[in-house]
């Protein structure tokens, strides 16, 4: 069984001091990287996901509602849009940037981009056409199972998750290598994964 392993956004700015910092996102970036650099063996395909907002419309909010308008965060081209650092030295080789020109929360919203390149909605609109999305990547590798870790764990982790089995993945998420926003979305983040047959475990 072929199995691939997605950070989820994991940037400066989902963790302490970044514009929608939660809280224990440094700590998990430090517990991926211990993981990815103990399991990578046994992954045949591994990629991060970012935020990689250019001009997302009404995703970014003046008057924000936690909802589906979110203060700015994750600028494409800025320090804190950047893999977190405990990320970047891992050496992972596939990354998704989402959320150009949109909201995305799901990663398989994305398109491979491994540049930090500042891209025109007719490049991004050409590569999603052109099938560089990480479904395709996933499906090229030949990749069944899938475990998902990141942050946050109620937001672009579950949509990331749930996403991957709608695409008939296998689908994990450790718990301990994700942190929701708040304990009471996580609580409903995992009702919702767990309803739709994702296991949630303990990487250890």
């Amino acid at each position: 069984m072929s199995k691939a392993l997605i950070v989820v956004d994991v940037q400066p700015t989902f963790c302490e001091g970044g514009e929608l910092g939660v809280e224990g996102g440094n700590a998990v970036a430090e517990r991926i990287a211990d993981y990815v650099n103990a399991h990578r063996g046994e992954y045949a395909y591994i990629a991060t996901t970012q935020d990689w907002h250019i001009e997302p419309g009404a995703h970014w909010s003046a008057e924000p509602d936690f909802v589906d308008t979110w203060p700015k965060h994750g600028a494409a081209g800025t320090p804190n849009a950047e893999l977190h650092p405990a990320i970047k030295v891992l050496g992972i080789e596939h990354h998704f940037k989402k959320g150009q020109y949109s909201a995305a929360y799901s990663g398989f919203e994305g398109i491979e981009d491994n540049t930090d390149r500042i891209q025109t909605r007719e490049e991004v609109d050409y590569a999603q056409s052109a099938g560089k999305t990480l479904a395709d990547a996933l499906k090229t590798a030949g990749v069944s199972r899938v475990d998902v870790v990141g942050i946050a764990e109620s937001h672009c982790v579950k949509d990331t998750a749930l996403d991957a089995r709608k695409l008939s993945f296998e689908v994990t998420v450790f718990e301990d290598l994700t942190v929701p926003v708040s304990e009471e979305l996580g609580v409903a983040a995992r009702k919702q994964m767990a309803a739709a047959g994702i296991a949630l475990v303990e990487s250890r």
